[in-house]
């Protein structure tokens, strides 16, 4: 009987192991929980960036049909239209659409930096991180 009690431990002790190996990896790569941090002002790195290219969408009437729109030096943006505010971070009741921040060759990969704008308040966030993050401009 003692030798099914010890790989039983070992077992336990493995599963004990792997599970703060990823806690610490979590934090070593910058995984957040699903519950994203909604901040009520933006001073992080790049919301300058995040302002101005909110100005520039802003000029353009922010275009609600998700696609490429010509920016300044030859390049391109993208919008991708409706943001569905589906895990319910941004305040409720709000239409929200959806802007990269920065411009590239039309056709480029998209990257994570987004701001979101609530089309009935005019309010903008910015998110540094694909949605996981959003910083009120």
């Amino acid at each position: 009987m003692h030798t099914l009690q010890r790989p039983r431990s070992l077992w336990l002790a493995r599963l004990i192991v792997m599970l703060a190996a990823i806690t610490s990896l979590t934090g070593v790569v910058g995984i957040t929980p699903a519950n994203a941090s909604v901040i009520n002002s933006c001073t992080i790195s790049r919301c300058a960036d995040a302002r101005s290219a909110n100005s520039t969408w802003s000029s353009k009437g922010y275009p609600t049909t998700a696609g490429w729109y010509t920016w300044s030096g030859g390049k391109y943006n993208y919008t991708g239209g409706r943001f569905q505010n589906r895990e319910g971070q941004l305040p409720s009741g709000g239409t929200y659409y959806e802007y990269d921040v920065y411009s590239r060759t039309r056709g480029a990969a998209r990257d994570a930096y987004r701001i979101v704008v609530n089309r009935s308040t005019g309010v903008t966030w910015f998110s540094p991180n694909h949605y996981l993050d959003f910083y009120r401009l």
